[in-house]
């Protein structure tokens, strides 16, 4: 019996294909082989198309299949993690009239900042544990105010991730952690923020049907599991934003523990079974994808938007006049050759919109005290990596002032967490032990699957096949080194 993982990013698609009985990943796969565009038609603007996101993975499968040589009809449940806080808005039809407003995308922060204050600011820090900021909900607002021809046709709302779902079953449906992301759950009461709703004058009849994370949520389309060569008795059984989804494929799922990654965004996502919240929206809280009434589990995150997409900028400024860009171990190797500080260059990885630690305030990337004469590449790649983990450790400071924290942190092997710079700077900031595992969000999802539709009968059994590559531990002399190059990058902020 086989599960199949999608992971919808803003940059690619990764697609994994589970064995049940193993409980190993056979394979996976990314499409498309260049990172996907993100669309500015204006300034601080950030969109994508549905319809490109559905192409994609229909590539995905077409590929992993041939890569496999499995027969899919064993596929038996389906798992999707996603990109959090977009809108997708669909016609009765269930088709795209707009694109997507991604993550990334600033334009509704005004919108979120004025009914955040409309509302009350106690009220709703005590309802959804936070300012409707820049998250779907205040998206959805946008669109009804800028284009309301388009929005009188809009029949639902959903998140990048439901929009997938949708295409392969048929049904609009959402998930109760998808409707925290947007700003739209009440932690108070336990029911969809119907407040947030009514004082934005948008329709309840706008929210899909409502389904938990975990469990058979409706069987996939026959005429689409006939194209993917899908068994027609699949489901999909479990969905989740990225992040939440990041922690689960880690094995996050009690208070105290905690996940992070450094992809497009670099994130820090604690647990916690309290209704917590920092009173400045300087980072957020969302439903875990385990949580239940009786069974509290929040997940506390913070969110630092350049990261990997500053990466990927030095990688495009360093391979100009190339015929392809050069290798992201490049630039990890460029990173070694100078000494923790980079030669006192800094770097501020802001410049992607609005940044939640600053309150969904605007933030621009900028480089301080460079010298020409001193500072080469490996202090201004080194300089970069410095300075996404500061961002991070920044927020992670926070988390701790709301009653998150840990003493060990886990992250996938990927992405950042591949630069040996970027780990030693990330466990001697933080103070932290970095346990690193080979699973990704894809298998994750994949998991997800199995145990929604309960092959695996409990969290232990479903993460039996996940083993720890590798433990780094802080060395108190390096953590007293960073924390002075620290402080002096916090102090000029």
């Amino acid at each position: 019996m086989y599960f199949l993982g999608i992971d919808l990013g803003s940059s690619s698609i990764k697609l994994s294909l589970l064995d049940g009985e193993s409980n190993k990943t056979l394979h996976g796969v990314t499409v498309p082989k260049h990172e996907m565009e993100i669309h500015a038609p204006k300034h601080g603007w950030a969109e994508q198309d549905p319809k490109q996101w559905w192409a994609y993975v229909k590539q995905g499968v077409t590929e992993l299949k041939a890569q496999t040589g499995v027969d899919f009809q064993s596929v038996t449940g389906i798992g999707i993690a996603y990109q959090m806080h977009g809108l997708v808005v669909v016609d009765e039809n269930l088709e795209p009239l707009r694109p997507s407003i991604i993550w990334c995308d600033s334009r509704a922060a005004e919108i979120g900042q004025h009914y955040y204050e409309a509302i009350g600011t106690q009220s709703c820090q005590e309802q959804i544990l936070g300012s409707p900021g820049n998250f779907t909900a205040s998206k959805l607002k946008w669109v009804k105010e800028n284009q309301p021809e388009l929005y009188a046709k809009i029949k639902y709302f959903m998140l990048p991730g439901d929009f997938i779902a949708t295409k392969l079953t048929g049904v609009a449906q959402t998930s109760t952690s998808g409707l925290s992301e947007a700003a739209l759950w009440n932690f108070k009461e336990n029911r969809l923020a119907t407040e947030i709703l009514d004082v934005m004058g948008i329709s309840t009849a706008l929210v899909p049907k409502i389904v938990p994370n975990f469990g058979a949520q409706a069987t996939i389309d026959s005429n689409i599991a006939t194209e993917l060569g899908i068994s027609k008795e699949a489901v999909v059984s479990y969905r989740a934003g990225d992040q939440p989804n990041n922690a689960w494929s880690l094995n996050v799922s009690n208070p105290g523990e905690i996940a992070t990654t450094a992809g497009t965004s670099a994130v820090i996502y604690g647990l916690s079974s309290l209704d917590d919240y920092d009173k400045n929206n300087r980072i957020n809280t969302f439903l875990h994808v385990n949580n239940q009434s009786d069974h509290k589990r929040n997940g506390v995150m913070v969110c630092i938007n350049g990261s990997g997409i500053l990466y990927q900028w030095i990688r495009q400024l360093m391979s100009v006049d190339r015929e392809e860009a050069i290798d992201y171990e490049v630039l990890n190797d460029l990173a070694k050759q100078t000494a923790p500080g980079s030669k006192g260059l800094r770097f501020y990885p802001f410049g992607n919109g609005v940044e939640r630690i600053f309150n969904n305030k605007p933030a621009f990337s900028g480089v301080q005290n460079l010298n020409f004469n001193i500072h080469k590449t490996p202090e201004f790649v080194r300089a970069a990596c410095e300075g996404i983990v500061f961002a991070m450790h920044y927020g992670f400071e926070i988390m701790r002032e709301v009653g998150v924290e840990g003493k060990v942190v886990r992250a996938g092997n990927s992405n950042l967490f591949l630069n040996p710079v970027f780990r030693e700077v990330f466990i001697h900031t933080t103070n932290t032990s970095l346990e690193l595992y080979n699973t990704s969000g894809a298998e994750g999802a994949a998991r997800g699957a199995a145990y929604g539709l309960g092959y695996y009968k409990s969290v232990e059994e479903t993460f039996e096949g996940l083993a720890c590559l590798e433990r780094l531990d802080p060395d108190p002399e390096l953590v007293a080194v960073y924390r002075e190059i620290y402080e002096n990058w916090k102090n000029n902020i």
